[in-house]
């Protein structure tokens, strides 16, 4: 529950909210949650740290490729970009299907378990967020996201994660669809508080 949904749900529902003039905070903020999610989150599952394998992991090969050409004033042709705007579209509905396929064969046996996650995962989101925003001393538009992503849902990574490292992933997979069931909630009363 302590990583959350913040790429495919955070940054659209973001530009929903919020418009394009805060997409970069918001994918700082993605790039940022993914980067501790395959760091620290891998480590909390494996219980070990390995640099090699942080380094070559795909989002951060890609995180660092797009800081570096962004610091070096360097543009990708032109030419490129519609393949890998189509390559990025087709991603997200390929991850989608696959993850319904494996949803489908799983029991939520474990649905207590799901909606304890569920009620404490956008509350203790908040309660941090609002520490950070204290500590920081944030702006309002840095809030504003900052407290969007404290309430999103589990992210579907977690459970992923939890059956490639074969770590209680029936309880993983009750805590992410029970929090996203949750989330129909949690996310309309922080864009309520929030705009």
């Amino acid at each position: 529950m302590m990583f959350n949904n913040s790429g495919n749900l955070g940054l659209p529902l973001a530009i929903f909210a919020f418009g394009e003039s805060l997409l970069p905070l918001t994918i700082i903020t993605f790039v940022v949650s993914t980067a501790i999610h395959f760091s620290l989150g891998i480590w909390i599952v494996t219980n070990q740290f390995k640099l090699k394998t942080l380094l070559l992991n795909p989002v951060f090969l890609a995180s660092a490729g797009g800081l570096s050409l962004n610091a070096s004033g360097i543009h990708l042709p032109s030419e490129i970009l519609p393949g890998l705007e189509m390559l990025a579209g087709v991603a997200i509905p390929l991850m989608l299907i696959t993850l319904g396929i494996k949803f489908a064969n799983i029991t939520l046996s474990h649905w207590n378990l799901g909606i304890l996650s569920a009620i404490l995962a956008p509350l203790t989101g908040l309660l941090t967020a609002f520490l950070a925003i204290w500590l920081l001393n944030l702006n309002e538009d840095m809030t504003r996201v900052l407290l969007l992503f404290s309430v999103l849902p589990p992210a579907v990574l977690n459970y992923l994660i939890a059956e490639r490292y074969q770590q209680q992933p029936n309880q993983a997979a009750s805590i992410v669809v029970i929090g996203n069931l949750f989330s129909l909630v949690s996310i309309p009363l922080i864009l309520g508080f929030i705009l």
